[in-house]
């Protein structure tokens, strides 16, 4: 299976032993004094200590879905928070600086998310703001290329279809997932991991031919190359939905600890924005057409 930093952690902290569970094999403890005082209870306290309810997720302090459901929430709200703010800088001078300085600030500090040793929370909330701070920008300047001014129906706006057609590859990835019809087996997840590295790396190429040579959507333009590759990695960004929904599922099997719960929303909304992104420059290219 590819190398997985949430999933390497996972494992490590398992074999140690968290969420107050010790190490397999590890040798029982000794009865200590406050053991020994059950002697002395009566039988009726013994029933009633032995009738109490086991502790959960949340009094151990384990992962639970609800934790990263509210985790995400909170990271989706920041990001829509600061694309708004994205949004109206776009026009002035300090639109380019959103965004090629949020794609430079997303991949450094991407990685230092991903492979830090402790989770960060403020550089996770800080990530979310520089990715809203780059969305924003560039969805406004999608909207002021393929948008006729005179266009008042908001649904019929490049924006609008592409931040629904997202939600729809969404619910339609996580119903295929949770029916079965998309299994994440440790094949899927080394072939999707391979091509998302894969796809990185012709981004940053084509990211770097589209400014060097003028180009607006880089390689294959608004031709069926282009076209082409757009569906290509929209298909590989539902994919990788996928392989987070099967994180998480894992990540909660595993009795992970609670923190965790933000590594796993933060990858979920990367992943998400991606998705809008890549549906956003299909869009674009068809509307060129």
């Amino acid at each position: 299976m590819a190398s997985n930093p949430v999933f390497d952690r996972i494992d490590k902290e398992s074999s140690q032993g968290y969420a107050g569970f010790g190490r397999a094999g590890a040798p029982a403890q000794a009865p200590t004094a406050g053991m020994a005082s059950t002697d002395a209870m009566s039988s009726q306290q013994l029933q009633d200590l032995y009738n109490q309810p086991s502790a959960g997720p949340v009094q151990t302090k384990r992962l639970t879905i609800d934790d990263v459901v509210m985790k995400t929430i909170g990271l989706f709200a920041v990001v829509l928070v600061f694309a708004a703010v994205g949004w109206q800088l776009a026009p002035t001078s300090w639109g380019p600086i959103a965004v090629f300085g949020g794609i430079a600030f997303t991949l450094v500090v991407g990685l230092v998310i991903a492979f830090k040793k402790t989770i960060s929370v403020p550089l996770i909330v800080l990530y979310a703001v520089a990715e809203g701070l780059f969305v924003g920008a560039i969805s406004n300047y999608y909207s002021l290329a393929f948008d006729p001014p005179e266009q008042t129906d908001v649904f019929r706006g490049i924006v609008a279809q592409a931040v629904i057609a997202t939600l729809s590859v969404f619910a339609g990835t996580l119903l295929a997932y949770k029916t079965g019809i998309i299994k994440v087996t440790a094949k899927f997840r080394r072939i999707v991991t391979m091509a998302v590295i894969g796809y990185a790396i012709f981004a940053l190429v084509n990211l770097l031919y589209a400014v060097i040579g003028n180009h607006a959507f880089g390689i294959g333009g608004t031709g069926p190359l282009g076209i082409g590759i757009s569906i290509f990695a929209i298909g590989l960004a539902a994919a990788m939905l996928a392989v987070d929904f099967d994180s998480i599922d894992r990540a909660i099997a595993a009795g992970a600890p609670e923190k965790y719960s933000w590594l796993l929303a933060h990858g979920l909304i990367v992943t998400l924005v991606w998705l809008y992104l890549e549906i956003l420059r299909l869009l674009g290219r068809l509307r060129s057409n």
